[in-house]
């Protein structure tokens, strides 16, 4: 067996050889005097040989441990070398490797995708991005959304802890992860106050924000976004993608695909005539192009995010009074209390989620009831703007 005195005493020769110790481990010495620690063993028949590290850094010790280590590995039936490399390959796939492939392969809106990339590169990869799956614990996440909570930014921390979760519930479906930290948080953090986004529910104030929309005097492809928001209620990213293509002037219909929607399925708004009369002006102008609403600067963008709450802004609506998003709810709202069917209405807004196979059904869902109602909402609309008196869109059913 090998001792201190023997380790120090060995010189290096023109070519490799090797020194044995005791059932396997033996030091290897390089013509170069670098000297490794090796321990050679059988499993299935085969003769392999493992490395234990370097010596001196490694003493003869800590090598006769690592041996015993390994033997006992080696019994139990687990072959050490196919386990190192295993190790490797776990060192080696990081958070940001994982987390990029699930933003790659997620099925959902741009605006959707915009935002979870957001959420992914400016917040977690900075901390979790050069970490192994396997090495990430429930603290190390703890602490990235504890320091979003010390900045108060308790909605951002909601969101980039779900999408953290689903960046592992992606590793564990790929078998590149075996849990989820996330799932230990739960009630960690505080809560960010629930916030609704401000619209405007009273009729005659519908009718006076109505008159200020049309009477903006910005651009004509923003001014064309604030009248025809009132009257389609779609989501703000859904308006700004509308590209020409899905939009059929003859049948009267924008049939928005499902990968703009929120919840991955197609969906069909029927057009008013008075969206149609709009949306004909603003064909002169950008039909030749892919967006309805192109970005000023590129033809080959849509309209930025931040066109419509400007203008809001312009006219006079601050974000506690009225809100891009705060469209849908006035539809919701006026169209409940007059006595509009919820199942309809709700379809129109695109609440329910439906899967592939339903898709081509519930996109058309209630659609005779919702061409009906999205031009009688049209028509409602006029008559506030040119100031009528209030009058329901139509008669609630007797009781």
């Amino acid at each position: 067996m090998l001792t201190d005195k023997t380790l120090k005493a060995l010189r290096p020769r023109a070519k490799l050889y090797r020194v044995a110790d005791a059932h396997g481990l033996c030091i290897e010495l390089h013509p170069s005097g670098a000297r490794y620690w090796r321990l050679r063993y059988r499993l299935d028949g085969k003769e392999k040989m493992l490395s234990l590290g370097v010596y001196p850094e490694v003493n003869l010790i800590t090598a006769r441990k690592r041996r015993d280590q390994t033997r006992a590995l080696i019994a139990s039936g687990t072959d050490p070398s196919a386990q190192r490399q295993a190790d490797k390959r776990a060192d080696a796939l990081t958070f940001e490797t994982v987390a990029r492939e699930w933003l790659a392969r997620r099925e959902v809106s741009e605006a959707t995708a915009s935002k979870d990339r957001w959420l992914i590169e400016e917040h977690a990869l900075p901390v979790l991005g050069a970490k192994p799956m396997a090495s990430i614990t429930a603290a190390d996440v703890l602490a990235m959304l504890q320091d979003l909570e010390r900045r108060e930014l308790l909605e951002t921390a909601r969101r980039l802890r779900a999408k953290v979760s689903a960046v592992f519930r992606h590793g564990i479906a790929t078998l590149r992860a075996q849990g989820d930290p996330t799932q230990a948080l739960r009630g960690a953090i505080k809560s960010p106050k629930v916030k609704y986004h401000a619209a405007i529910t009273d009729p005659r104030q519908l009718g006076d924000l109505l008159r200020a929309l049309h009477g903006y005097r910005g651009g004509f492809v923003v001014a064309s976004a604030l009248k025809l928001a009132p009257l389609l209620f779609v989501r703000p990213g859904e308006l700004r993608h509308a590209e020409w293509a899905e939009i059929d002037m003859d049948a009267a219909t924008w049939c928005i695909p499902a990968h703009k929607m929120k919840m991955r399925a197609s969906h069909i708004v029927p057009l008013s005539s008075q969206a149609i009369a709009l949306l004909r002006d603003l064909h002169a102008l950008t039909g030749r192009g892919r967006y309805v609403f192109p970005n000023p600067r590129s033809v080959q963008r849509p309209m930025s995010e931040n066109a419509i709450t400007p203008a809001l802004r312009a006219l006079g609506y601050d974000g506690d009074t009225m809100t891009a998003h705060g469209f849908r709810s006035t539809a919701s709202t006026l169209l409940h209390e007059q006595g509009y069917p919820s199942d309809v209405i709700e379809r129109q807004l695109a609440h329910k989620e439906a899967n592939a196979v339903k898709d081509a059904y519930n996109r058309a869902q209630h659609l005779p009831e919702r061409i009906k109602m999205m031009q009688a909402w049209a028509d409602y609309l006029d008559a506030l703007r040119i100031g009528a008196d209030v009058v329901p869109i139509r008669r609630k059913p007797a009781p």
